[in-house]
């Protein structure tokens, strides 16, 4: 797979997540009730929906930042994917599992451009030495 493609199969996963978990965000924020009365059935305390709203927020503004914020980046996607796995779970566990559908597109979607984004931005390890 050539640079452009991979660019672009990256960039279009971060518009599409941003996106997603931006609108999630936006809606937990403002007690939307597509989203806050699901998020309260699953059991989630009022404090917690705010927190994961803010920090939904935060993080697609470092996602949508080009060549900067890398490894800020890498802990964006590491809390996607726990958001991802804990809305799975719940889903799973209090509702139907047919309500867990969008947690595995999410899944699947949020893997592709992570995938991308590591073609983009090899991880480089080094030893620190005293």
């Amino acid at each position: 797979m050539n640079l452009k493609t991979t660019k672009a199969i990256y960039w279009t996963g971060a518009v599409l997540t941003s996106l997603w978990f931006g609108a999630s965000g936006f809606f937990e924020l403002t007690k939307n009730p597509i989203v806050w009365d699901i998020t309260v059935q699953l059991g989630y305390p009022p404090h917690f929906i705010y927190i994961l709203g803010i920090a939904k927020l935060s993080g697609i503004i470092v996602l949508l930042t080009p060549d900067r914020f890398l490894r800020l980046k890498e802990w964006v996607f590491a809390g996607i994917f726990f958001d991802i796995t804990f809305a799975f779970l719940s889903k799973l566990s209090v509702l139907e599992p047919s309500s867990a559908v969008d947690a595995v597109v999410a899944f699947v979607m949020v893997t592709v451009t992570y995938i991308m984004f590591r073609k983009l931005y090899p991880a480089t390890y080094s030893r620190v030495t005293n």
